[in-house]
């Protein structure tokens, strides 16, 4: 991140969820030079040492704080925990949504195993005065962790962004860039089921080209036709 003329519209970026994703992103964000406020479930003093020993410079606080404080917000929650936080609290925000639906640890929740939608715009649904797009959530933490690269270094992997609006999808992509990661446009925020569990890109540790590759060829894909035919209905 630079310094001095940067006109970047994130300057802080808040982080709820305080997980294994959460706190890798963290770190990168920090190491990128932005300021990060990241909440946990718990009391924020118990969670300063651990971010303090992971993501030195990243500072614990409450989700209200983060909300209030940052310019956008990153959703590191599990999925149906976004429902916990006020549906107008990230008003005019933009959010990045790094969450996945995982039955066997979530349950069986049919809303978020309907086909017919991305989970990324039942969030926008739940935030509707929020500006939602996809990101972060289809690398693991592990390579998330490993693979940052400056930008232009060789064998630097890529992370897709999918969101209906093309200014809130180029800050995203841009956030992406300074973490380490090569951005990569996924479509609008329907098109971020490409990115979830059951698609090629979903654990994908790849550079652009190759991502680009897998995006494509998700409607020729026995999870691609299968949306397909759920949305037609």
């Amino acid at each position: 991140m630079t310094d001095g003329g940067d006109e970047r519209p994130i300057r802080v970026l808040g982080i709820i969820g305080a997980g294994r994703v959460g706190r890798v992103l963290a770190r990168l964000a920090t190491a990128a030079g932005y300021r990060v406020l990241i909440a946990g479930s718990g009391d924020p003093a118990r969670l300063e040492a651990t971010i303090d020993a992971v993501a030195p410079g990243a500072v614990a606080a409450a989700a209200s704080v983060v909300v209030h404080e940052a310019d956008a917000v990153l959703l590191a929650l599990p999925l149906p925990q976004h429902r916990t936080v006020p549906a107008d609290a990230l008003d005019g925000k933009l959010v990045i949504d790094a969450m996945n639906y995982w039955w066997e640890v979530d349950g069986l929740q049919p809303e978020f195993g309907d086909l017919r939608t991305s989970t990324s715009e039942i969030v926008q649904r739940s935030f509707p005065g929020a500006r939602v797009v996809k990101a972060f959530n289809h690398m693991g933490y592990r390579d998330l962790d490993d693979e940052a690269r400056p930008s232009g270094a060789p064998g630097r992997k890529a992370i897709a962004v999918a969101g209906d609006d093309p200014g809130d999808v180029a800050e995203a992509m841009r956030l992406v860039d300074d973490l380490g990661f090569d951005p990569v446009a996924a479509g609008r925020l329907r098109d971020g089921v490409m990115l979830e569990p059951g698609g090629e890109a979903f654990g994908a540790d790849v550079g652009a080209d190759e991502l680009r590759a897998m995006l494509e060829r998700f409607p020729t894909s026995q999870r691609g036709i299968v949306i397909a035919r759920a949305r037609a209905r």
